[in-house]
């Protein structure tokens, strides 16, 4: 604990002035307050990182590889120096210490390529220069020499009899745990016998499925500027999801301790994982270092789609058997997903898919594996949901199978065999909090279905935006077929299987112009989650405040965690909950000591902070915070964690790996082209527990906002990645398609309230829930209308007319 300790306090028997009727504090917890940057935001008056300057700064490139794996034989840098307007050129042999990896748990990953390359895309060069163009045009000029290598690309090849190594000589925790080199990580997770348990089912549903790789497409490139500063340290403005994570990565490579590489959060335009792990930020110390001037680097799209991880994709094998009246007997299944070149996230990714496979269901006996692949294509790891949303689109197709077979309602059969409260996990950890899945599904149910064919009824005023194909004007609604699919499934919140997750607040309580103000500061990054509303509205809740100062995030405070994992609002809330707790306990020892003998209630009974007063808890006022702090401050930095979680058993998986679950359903409604192939998603109804809504227009354009990147790769998105090179074939938004305006259906939600003990005012992490089951629900709708299997990510329309 630090801080600023409060003045020496004055009489005791001073008596307060000011006593007014009490008011409650508006904006609190609860209430839909605005964001701070919202305004700025659709103006267009918001600065992103891309946009920051510097007097007298150089820009930054990165030259990458052209080829997915190769030697590399030399590289001539001669044309590039000499190219007017260069001020420098850097590539491996410059790097500054003996660190020249970097990763966030395993340190795989080279600042620059060294000897070879792993994966189209890598940086092996950097350039500054006094114009973007003539970086870009010097880095054209140098020379690399490669001689190509066979590539790795999935499973067989990657464990195949001689098979090429991604990396030589592992020496990481995992290696000895994998059956082959090239597999990162793996996780069996065994419970009961699954092979006895199939002996008592009446009906056995197997199904292989492929999801594709997505990608984040956060429309914020990757920037940031680096400037040196006086002292040998270098000051980052960066748009990132963990500061001090990055922070932990970049000192060693720079060889400065971690106080002089100081990072402040610049304007994140998305993030969804993507930038969880390092892009630029070396890059641009190391050329702000060599030159002594400030440097900028801005990705461009194509830049982009090479310079940040990607979904991982996977192929999934399921096996569940069932009873005839609808009960599940056992799960089996087999989960592959691709890494890439490097391990980025890949074990917890591994992690969760394991522990989720079976969903939100109640399966006593499962024999489950996941596995993730070193491999020449792109590296992939953190994004929205990982694992558990490639497990979900298995499992909820599954569901439909096995419903299908018995003949029952898929709602019905859903409800039949969900989880609830004290359901073990198939990791033996018990659920021990709110676990509403056959309500959700209820209401998602219940809700109104849209109108049907709606173009029918609109006669010449009919809106061909309504109809498959939209304005391309291909479809006149001849068939036209309607399907509506329903989604359920469970993701994690909060870090998992051991990690020290905690996140810390300072915060300071004064007296400004005659009223209270509270200054909250940490190092949470705010990605478009709304985590500074929240924030204040839980200073006005705690400390009885009106006005709220948030500080910028830098690392001048202690670390935060990442912005990831739907954990924000627990962990940093939890802090900011905790240090304001603290600081009100301050505040009233205050208040005690200056007027303890003016009333007997500042002894007995039990006071609040609220309206800027000093209250009791039956609405009598003591005092004004303005009284009571006069010109003194309380300041406090505290950290906070949530209960501990444990690592998953590498032989079993059995352990209490996770602090929370949450929970969303989804009905969705589609109408397809059967002959052109053409879908289009009329509506994606979703009910999602939140445990409390801190705040409930928030919550709400969270679920929409997952919704909807779940119906990207449910009907559009996958980076193609050819098979044979391991090259990009799409990394632009011209090939790589995201949900406009247009492809987005409406999308009402259904916010249920039930709250979790264990966690501050019962909330529930959010974010990612909507992500898992919304793309699931969509398939199910398609299947619904055509009648086709469909076990693949995206749908296109040639899944659908067979051509």
């Amino acid at each position: 604990m630090t801080g600023t300790p409060p003045r020496a306090a004055t009489a005791p028997g001073r008596t307060p002035t000011n006593l007014t009727q009490g008011g409650k504090t508006k904006a609190g917890i609860g209430e839909s307050t605005l964001r701070p940057d919202g305004t700025l935001k659709v103006t267009g008056e918001f600065a992103y990182s891309s946009d920051m300057w510097h007097e007298d700064m150089l820009w930054g490139f990165t030259l990458r590889s052209t080829v997915a794996h190769a030697e590399i034989r030399s590289i001539d840098t001669a044309e590039a120096l000499a190219t007017p307007g260069v001020y420098s050129v850097l590539t491996y042999d410059d790097l500054p210490t003996d660190v020249k990896n970097y990763g966030l748990e395993i340190q795989d990953t080279p600042v620059l390529a060294h000897g070879k390359v792993r994966h189209h895309g890598e940086p092996v060069a950097l350039v500054a220069a006094d114009h973007p163009e003539t970086a870009r045009r010097a880095a054209a000029k140098i020379k690399i020499d490669y001689a190509e290598l066979p590539v790795v690309t999935d499973e067989a090849s990657a464990t195949a009899e001689g098979a090429p190594l991604v990396h030589e000589n592992r020496t990481d925790h995992h290696i000895g745990h994998v059956p082959h080199p090239n597999i990162v990580h793996r996780q069996p997770i065994i419970r009961g016998d699954a092979d006895e348990a199939a002996k008592k089912a009446d009906v056995i549903v197997s199904g292989e499925y492929v999801f594709g790789m997505q990608d984040q497409a956060f429309l914020g490139p990757e920037s940031g500027l680096a400037v040196p500063g006086e002292d040998g340290g270098v000051d980052l403005y960066v748009a990132t999801q963990w500061l001090h994570s990055d922070l932990r990565q970049i000192a060693p490579v720079l060889g400065l301790p971690e106080e002089k590489v100081r990072m402040t959060l610049s304007g994140v335009g998305g993030a969804f994982g993507g930038r969880e792990d390092l892009s630029m930020q070396i890059h641009a110390c190391l050329l702000a270092l060599r030159t002594g001037k400030p440097v900028k680097i801005v990705y461009n799209r194509f830049e982009s789609f090479f310079g940040h991880v990607h979904r991982h994709p996977a192929k999934l094998w399921y096996e569940h058997g069932a009873t005839k009246d609808g009960k599940l007997t056992h799960l089996k299944c087999r989960i592959v997903l691709d890494g890439g070149a490097y391990a980025s996230a890949s074990p917890a990714v591994v992690g969760n898919a394991s522990s989720l496979a079976v969903g939100p269901y109640a399966v006593e006996d499962v024999d489950i594996e996941a596995i993730a692949l070193y491999s020449n294509n792109p590296p992939c790891g953190a994004m929205r949901g990982f694992g558990a949303v490639q497990a979900c689109f298995a499992y909820e197709a599954q569901m439909d199978k096995v419903a299908r077979k018995l003949g029952l309602d898929p709602v019905e059969f859903r409800q039949l065999n969900a989880m609830e409260q004290g359901t073990l996990m198939p990791t033996g950890q018990p659920v021990d909090s709110p676990a509403p899945v056959a309500e959700l599904l209820r209401r998602v149910k219940a809700m109104p279905l849209p109108p049907e064919q709606q173009w029918l009824t609109a006669g010449a005023g009919a809106d061909v935006r309504a109809l498959p194909g939209g304005l391309s004007n291909t479809t006149h609604g001849e068939g036209v077929v309607r399907g509506v699919g329903y989604a359920v499934g469970i993701k994690n919140v909060g870090f998992s299987e051991g990690f020290d997750d905690y996140s810390t607040a300072r915060v300071r309580m004064e007296v400004v112009g005659g009223e209270p103000v509270a200054t909250v500061h940490t190092a949470m990054a705010e990605v478009g989650q709304g985590g500074v509303t929240v924030h204040a509205q839980i200073a006005r809740t705690e400390l009885g405040v009106q006005q709220v100062t948030i500080q910028p995030a830098d690392t001048q405070v202690g670390s935060a965690g990442s912005t990831s994992a739907s954990r924000q609002t627990y962990v940093t809330g939890g802090a900011v909950k905790n240090t304001c707790e603290h600081v009100r306990e301050q505040v009233l020892d205050l208040g005690r000591r200056k007027f303890g003998t003016y009333h007997p209630a500042w002894a007995t009974a039990e006071l609040l902070l609220e309206g800027g007063k000093v209250v009791t808890d039956g609405g009598e006022v003591l005092a004004t915070l303005a009284d009571v702090l006069e010109d003194a401050a309380v300041d406090l930095e505290l950290e906070w964690r949530h209960r501990p979680t444990e690592p998953f058993d590498l032989r079993t998986g059995q352990g209490n790996g996770h602090v929370q679950y949450s929970f969303a359903a989804h009905r969705a409604v589609v109408e397809v082209d059967t002959e052109l192939g053409l879908v289009k998603v009329i509506e994606l109804a979703c009910a999602q527990d939140v445990g409390k809504a801190l705040n409930p227009l928030s919550v709400v354009g969270q679920i929409q906002g997952g919704t909807t990147q779940g119906l990207g790769v449910a009907v559009m998105e996958e980076i193609i990645v050819d098979p044979k090179t391991a090259k990009v074939r799409n990394p632009s938004f011209t090939d790589y398609l995201i949900p406009t305006i247009l492809d987005t259906p409406t999308i009402p939600v259904d916010v249920l309230e039930l709250a979790d003990e264990h966690a501050p005012y019962g909330l529930r992490g959010i974010g990612e829930a909507p992500t898992l089951s919304s793309t699931p629900a969509v398939l199910a709708a398609i299947r619904n209308a055509t009648g086709l299997e469909l076990n693949k990510t995206p749908v296109r329309p040639e899944h659908l007319t067979g051509t």
